[in-house]
């Protein structure tokens, strides 16, 4: 399974159905999970005839990972707007409040898709490369601030996120309060 790499660029409608696409196919898979979410269906939410969405999808395994790969790439890529935005304190407690939030509402979704996609196939690999890149990110920026313990790992920021919103998927109130005393144990 694998996304392959255009040879060129996408010309504006192409791109806008795309998306559409993987808007329509999150919401379905969402719905129905991903094995019984019906590639017609897709097509008629995002709007655009069955030939292209196999033209950019040719299989239901192709979508299932840029449905998955466009998700992680969405919460890494808040990583580093927080970055720009806030000082690297705020932006690390930012960030693991919004990956916690991720985490419970996207959970069954993610396992399900997470399940479906070879863990040694190239989408996997990039997926868990960008989310440990995003979280070192913020990681650096908060040990070089001196803000956080210099032992940490940006995996363990990950572990922490994914850990308290598995823990808090059926209680999402309690969420805050874990990821305060998670947070807090982080600082120096």
């Amino acid at each position: 399974m694998g996304t392959p790499a255009p040879d060129r660029p996408m010309r504006a409608d192409a791109r806008r159905n795309y998306g559409l696409i993987l808007e329509a196919a999150r919401d379905v898979f969402a719905e129905r999970g991903p094995e019984l979410g019906s590639l017609d269906e897709i097509a008629r939410r995002a709007g655009v005839g069955p030939g292209t969405l196999y033209r950019h999808f040719p299989s239901r395994d192709v979508l299932i990972e840029a449905v998955y790969r466009s998700a992680i790439e969405g919460i890494s890529a808040r990583a580093y707007e927080l970055l720009e935005q806030l000082p690297p304190g705020a932006a690390l407690d930012q960030w693991m409040h919004e990956h916690v939030r991720w985490v419970i509402e996207r959970r069954s979704l993610a396992v399900t898709l997470k399940s479906m996609i070879d863990h040694d196939s190239d989408t996997f690999m990039l997926c868990r490369t960008i989310m440990t890149d995003a979280a070192g990110a913020i990681l650096r920026a908060t040990q070089e601030s001196g803000e956080v313990r210099a032992d940490l790992e940006p995996r363990d920021l990950l572990r922490f996120g994914h850990g308290i919103g598995v823990a808090c998927e059926t209680m999402p109130a309690a969420a805050d309060r874990l990821l305060a005393v998670a947070l807090d144990g982080m600082r120096k």
